[in-house]
């Protein structure tokens, strides 16, 4: 899957949980959950539903990891690419 993809899915996951964001503005740099200010719940329910679509599941101690459009990217791509 590219990044393209992933960032796809990503986005389509986050406008279920804030339907209301205008995702086009989101900065790809800045923490996602501030930004569009979800509460721990939708946080673990995107990272769930996202873990879903995926197929990868995403250890707690890593979610900071995930935490913007740019470090999820790069996250999932990493796993689901392997090692080089």
């Amino acid at each position: 899957m590219t990044p393209a993809e992933i960032k796809t899915v990503l986005l389509e996951e986050i406008a279920e949980i804030a339907p209301e964001a205008d995702l086009a503005q989101l900065d790809e740099a800045v923490d996602f959950r501030e930004e569009l200010d979800i509460d721990s719940i939708g946080f673990l329910n995107l990272v769930i539903a996202i873990g879903k679509r995926l197929h990868v599941e995403v250890p707690e101690k890593e979610y900071g990891k995930i935490a913007t459009l740019h470090g999820a990217i790069a996250y999932f791509s990493d796993r689901l690419t392997g090692p080089a």
